[in-house]
């Protein structure tokens, strides 16, 4: 089994207040991706980010922070606005695999999962197994979710990553992002950036100077607290430019590519 997480910077213009699909990378990630199941057998999940789809919603409405009974009507509102943006995203996503003959089946966080504070804390997984037994691809995604403390909140892919792989442990993890892997500063904007082959410790992040825009799911930073997780327990992931052709391809045979490996082994 592979976990494979597409960050909605590869799919949208994450920063911008307008909901637009990169068409053309969504069909190659596609193309890489039922290429690869031609050639070998594998079981797998997909989960996407919201990028410019479910953010600004999401902002606007300032969903997960703590809030007075009389905003109340207005957060449920902002909930059901970011609750819709993600899933028009995800029928993009799942129209442009279904195209590509992938058999993909969304399952939405929001159905069957909750949270406590911003942290998922229940789940029925069964019927991930299940579509994975009758040979489907189950793809969730970054949406809210009701908060046992908050009301509502936020659940990022990346949380998701680490849910999912907790509880199913599969044999790798694997995040497409824009960027290469995990360097000290933003490579596009800092020509002196440092690329860092692996990520072993939580002290490690000490000498990162901010490699994205910290968004409302966290940025590189969440992504690697959410990994090292994982790497607790044997399960090594690793971050990769999903925006290089045939990258997704290649990680997914376990050929060499480029990126961040997430582990705390030697």
């Amino acid at each position: 089994m592979i976990i494979l997480k597409i960050g909605g910077s590869i799919l949208t213009e994450k920063d911008s207040n307008e909901s637009e699909v990169d068409t053309k990378s969504l069909k190659r990630i596609a193309s890489e991706i039922k290429a690869s199941l031609d050639k070998s057998f594998k079981e797998l999940i997909i989960v996407h980010g919201a990028g410019s789809f479910g953010h600004p919603p999401a902002k606007k409405y300032r969903i997960g922070e703590e809030f007075d009974k009389s905003e109340y009507p207005e957060k449920r509102i902002g909930f059901c606005e970011t609750q819709n943006a993600v899933k028009k995203l995800n029928m993009y996503v799942c129209e442009a695999f279904i195209e590509e003959g992938l058999p993909v089946v969304a399952v939405p966080a929001s159905s069957f999962m909750t949270a406590t504070n911003k942290r998922i804390t229940h789940g029925d997984l069964d019927q991930f197994k299940k579509y994975l037994n009758k040979g489907f691809i189950p793809v969730i995604y970054g949406d809210v979710v009701l908060d046992d403390e908050l009301e509502i909140c936020v659940i990022s892919g990346d949380q998701l990553i680490q849910y999912l792989a907790m509880n199913l442990n599969p044999e790798s993890v694997i995040l497409g992002t824009d960027v290469d892997g995990v360097y000290n500063k933003n490579p596009k904007t800092h020509d002196d950036a440092m690329f860092f082959d692996k990520f072993s410790s939580i002290e490690d992040l000490d000498t990162l100077e901010g490699t994205t825009n910290i968004d409302v799911t966290g940025g590189m930073v969440g992504k690697i607290k959410e990994l090292l997780y994982l790497a607790d327990l044997g399960i090594e992931s690793k971050i990769i430019n999903a925006e290089v052709e045939n990258n997704i391809y290649k990680v997914l045979e376990n050929e060499k590519v480029k990126g961040t490996v997430i582990s705390r082994g030697n």
